[in-house]
């Protein structure tokens, strides 16, 4: 443990373990936190605002940081950062702030106190003045939402990507708006947006029930709920609770398919079933652990998705990168090379980021464990195509290297394949911030089938099939394609995601271009009112849109003629 806080220390310019032992408050931020606050003067962009001289500070005051509505109404009503609001705040952001963009709770009260006395002792004068808003490189509008369009195609290849730092490293973090009156998102024509159901709160990914129930997971409030269409489909009734006390759940996945027995929900550090029979609103009994721990660390990505393979026979789970790039690990991981590459598959890194940037196999009762791919970043949507059985990942690259670079992507996922993260990006490209680390790598980097504008932000996805006798289906040449859900980027000067899109395919396989499908969420380069972050497919052929940002489900059917 001491050799991973030594690692994150000296990234981020902290003392030396030599000179001063972490203390349990920096260790929990540097595990939990670091990833999107900086609490160093001198520290870049991140995706939240910065951290030093926080106690003390009057809310939403940070210059430079695009805070949500909720937080600016609660500064200007004078709440400041005591000790004691900091308090109340970590244990619970959406409730003590009703519409944050703060997505972790710090429900232990004792580990809520370290990191408070942690942040009291962090201060300091920023380096140099905050622009208001984030300056744009020369030609950062190319990929921007600026130019979405519903049916617009997009190829980007990797013999055109950009130059490391070819532009400056923005923390453009997106101010959530509400939704102008009468505003709905952009579909393609012969398309209707509609309300599937409203006051979601949390909701972030979702998984269609055989009787047509929507499960969803909400990892801020550690639930998992069901919506029940009504008799028409095109309108949820209220959210049930199916259960909740989880720890930040994400995935889901139903077990057999057809006929399930078991829905699994995929805990930030565990993998978790409960009895479930199609229908049930309430958890039966308490949730069987069949995974107690997928990695020693926590922090970082937090989302863990499932999937089955097409056979029933192969759990799947992805784990997210504890870090950006991994700077702090260390050259050599703590075997020989090639016994850690045995133990933890080819291009596995070591140190915090053991068995991260992952996606790991389970038998459906937990055991067997075992490696499939690495280098993955964060394979956020992951899915198993039902007419291939091919494993596909979409995943957020890298930040920090420019507003156009790496691209993020979604790929087909092979069994012992290397994607290049931390040391490598897109093939042979090496990232300059680890040079000459992994030279043995190189040539073993698969390129992804379909690469998506830098910083979109890809998360949940779906094949789109039509259930039998779906009354809404799409248009036939729909079948098979995938559709991801762009959350949005942070690190980029001019904003770009927000949207969902289509993967064509052909042949079983990408095409490797991509499709704008539904557009609109952005109002400026500051302002946005929407971020979709998971698809499925409805039981009457609509595809419905987890916007987690707005708190809605949206319904995308054909418009009736």
């Amino acid at each position: 443990m001491h050799d991973k806080i030594a690692a994150a220390l000296a990234l981020f310019g902290a003392a030396s373990l030599a000179t001063a032992a972490p203390t349990a408050g920096q260790t929990y931020f540097l595990q939990n936190c670091a990833s999107c606050h900086s609490t160093d003067a001198g520290m870049g962009s991140r995706a939240g605002p910065p951290l030093f001289n926080v106690v003390g500070r009057k809310a939403a005051s940070a210059p430079g940081y695009n805070y949500t509505d909720a937080l600016m109404r609660a500064g200007a009503a004078g709440k400041t950062w005591t000790r004691e609001e900091l308090d109340v705040f970590l244990r619970d952001p959406g409730k003590d702030v009703p519409g944050t963009a703060m997505p972790v709770a710090v429900a232990d009260a004792k580990a809520r106190a370290a990191v408070i006395d942690y942040l009291a002792t962090k201060s300091g004068k920023a380096a140099g003045a905050v622009p208001a808003a984030p300056k744009a490189a020369t030609g950062a509008r190319a990929g921007a939402w600026t130019e979405d369009k519903p049916g617009d195609l997009h190829r980007i290849t990797v013999d055109a990507l950009a130059a490391p730092y070819a532009s400056d490293s923005a923390g453009n973090g997106p101010k959530l708006a509400q939704r102008p009156d009468g505003r709905l998102p952009a579909v393609p024509k012969g398309f209707k947006v509609t309300v599937f159901a409203a006051d979601t709160g949390g909701a972030r990914h979702a998984l269609r029930a055989p009787n047509g129930d929507i499960i969803v997971s909400d990892a801020n409030r550690g639930q998992v709920g069901i919506l029940r269409p009504g008799s028409g489909g095109d309108r949820a009734g209220e959210m049930h609770v199916f259960a909740d006390g989880l720890a930040r759940p994400y995935g889901l996945a139903l077990w057999p398919a057809a006929n399930p027995k078991y829905l699994y929900v995929a805990n930030v550090n565990s993998v978790v079933r409960f009895p479930y029979t199609a229908g049930d609103l309430k958890a039966k009994g308490e949730p069987e652990t069949i995974v107690a721990k997928l990695s020693d660390t926590t922090g970082g990505h937090v989302t863990r998705t499932l999937a089955f393979s097409k056979d029933g026979k192969t759990l799947y789970v992805s784990v997210g990168s504890a870090t950006n790039v991994a700077q702090g690990i260390g050259r050599e991981p703590p075997q020989p090379l090639a016994q850690w590459e045995t133990a933890h598959g080819p291009g596995a890194a070591w140190g915090e980021e053991t068995d991260r940037a992952t996606v790991l196999a389970f038998d459906p009762d937990g055991k067997g464990r075992r490696n499939v791919a690495n280098g993955l970043r964060n394979c956020v949507g992951m899915l198993v195509h039902p007419d291939t059985g091919d494993l596909y990942c979409s995943v957020n690259e890298r930040d920090e290297l420019g507003d156009n670079l790496p691209p993020d992507y979604v790929t087909r996922v092979k069994q012992g394949g290397f994607y290049g993260w931390p040391w490598y990006y897109l093939g042979a490209h090496e990232d300059p911030r680890l040079k000459g680390i992994r030279p043995d790598l190189k040539d073993k980097v698969i390129v992804p089938d379909t690469l998506i504008q830098a910083h979109s932000a890809p998360l949940g996805m779906t094949v789109y099939h039509a259930p039998a006798g779906a009354k809404n289906a799409f248009p036939r040449e729909y079948d098979g394609d995938i559709f991801v859900a762009l959350h949005g980027s942070w690190n980029r000067g001019i904003r770009t995601g927000y949207k969902v899109v289509r993967v064509p395919m052909k042949n079983g396989a990408p095409t490797g271009q991509y499709q704008d499908f539904m557009t609109g969420m952005v109002l400026s380069d500051r302002d946005v009112w929407g971020r979709p972050a998971a698809v499925t497919v409805a039981a009457d052929g609509a595809l419905l849109v987890v916007d987690d940002g707005g708190g809605v489900v949206w319904r995308i059917a054909p418009e009736k003629r």
